[in-house]
């Protein structure tokens, strides 16, 4: 998005284009949106596409409601959250990368990254306090938070934690 942000805008003008004349109502395609939009980071859209899931499309036992029953919705919008959280697919590892205004304050253990790393955090007010990376495969990668990057160089198993305070 960075490298490319014309073709960024191009995107996020279609989804909207979309979802104006009738798009993304669907529980898969609610899903979808979330990611597309985490991608983007635009945290706000891709919150607006969970609560349509949740709202719209997800039965009180969270079952897709997409007749006959479905897993898109369930499976999208679980990736949906993971990529407002952390996304990998650019090289380096980027935390809360589209994070709503609605979730000031949280914690989440486990994510996974691309290159072998596992990933817990903590925010509050919106801002990231701290995260503990383990590494999984003994890869390097780099850790980033609002343009700060920080060298992951760890071993197999090796864990260190990054205090953002």
């Amino acid at each position: 998005m960075e490298n490319t942000p014309d073709l960024a805008a191009a995107a996020k003008k279609s989804l909207d284009f979309r979802i104006a004349n009738g798009g993304g109502h669907t529980g898969w395609s609610a899903a979808w949106l979330i990611s597309q939009y985490a991608r983007l980071n635009d945290g706000e859209k891709a919150n607006e596409s969970l609560n349509t899931v949740l709202k719209k499309s997800t039965s009180p036992n969270l079952f897709g409601q997409h007749p006959p029953f479905q897993m898109d919705a369930n499976f999208g919008a679980t990736a949906g959250i993971a990529e407002m959280l952390i996304q990998s697919h650019q090289g380096f590892i980027e935390l809360l990368p589209a994070i709503p205004d609605e979730w000031s304050s949280g914690e989440v253990k486990g994510l996974r990254a691309r290159g072998g790393f596992e990933v817990d955090m903590k925010w509050e007010n919106g801002i990231l306090v701290s995260s503990n990376v383990k590494s999984l495969s003994g890869n390097k990668s780099i850790l980033q938070y609002r343009g700060k990057n920080l060298q992951l160089d760890l071993k197999k198993g090796e864990s260190r934690k990054f205090d953002f305070k």
